[in-house]
């Protein structure tokens, strides 16, 4: 079956990576409807159910993206929800057509699709990634909010590639998650911490 020629979409806005190794580098992002993840914490619950958000040509995503290049924007990102539910391959392929390098954000729940230039992996403790997207990733990370999180974060660590980046967030106000997250950091070399800047920032 041939891949899709429209994604449901809930969002597309030029502004700042917010977090992860490209923080602060400006950014394309195509948020697309649809999660069955579920996270407690998610601060986009809105993404989740996908009749509330159109369907949009991927044709047209992708010149929006064009646009967003020629305004300064350094890569498209993909985002969700959880964008993996859905078949990439067209919407990445159009994008590189173009000259976009794509990005990837995603818990790594389904298998991959399409050929993004980064993936950053986000896992999740109630539903743990496939092991191809752990191996594959360039970006690995956890959010922490309590203890266990740490182990799950190490045993995630410990199927990743030797280059892949790690980073601890802390939950977003978690007062533990940034106690715990800043300790281990303190004490193992390979980890770094993250930030979620663009919420300090009031950015999208």
């Amino acid at each position: 079956m041939s891949p899709p020629d429209s994604l449901p979409v809930v969002e597309t806005f030029h502004s700042l990576q917010g977090e992860g190794h490209h923080c602060g580098r400006s950014a394309f992002f195509i948020r697309l409807a649809g999660c069955k993840v579920g996270c407690t914490w998610c601060d986009t619950k809105h993404s989740w159910p996908l009749e509330n958000h159109p369907r949009r040509n991927i044709d047209a995503l992708a010149q929006e993206a064009v646009e967003a290049a020629r305004n300064g924007a350094a890569f498209t990102v993909i985002t969700g929800g959880e964008p993996l539910h859905h078949d990439l391959s067209r919407l990445t392929d159009v994008l590189a057509e173009h000259g976009n390098e794509t990005h990837l954000e995603t818990s790594g729940v389904d298998r991959l699709s399409g050929s993004p230039d980064w993936i950053t992996l986000s896992p999740k403790r109630h539903c743990p990634p496939r092991r191809e997207l752990l191996q594959r990733c360039d970006e690995l990370k956890v959010i922490v909010h309590e203890l266990d999180d740490l182990s799950f974060a190490e045993e995630m660590a410990s199927q990743t590639s030797p280059g892949t980046v790690l980073l601890l967030q802390p939950g977003w106000q978690s007062e533990d998650g940034q106690r715990l997250s800043i300790e281990h950091v303190r004490c193992q070399r390979r980890w770094k911490l993250g930030l979620q800047t663009h919420k300090w920032l009031g950015l999208r």
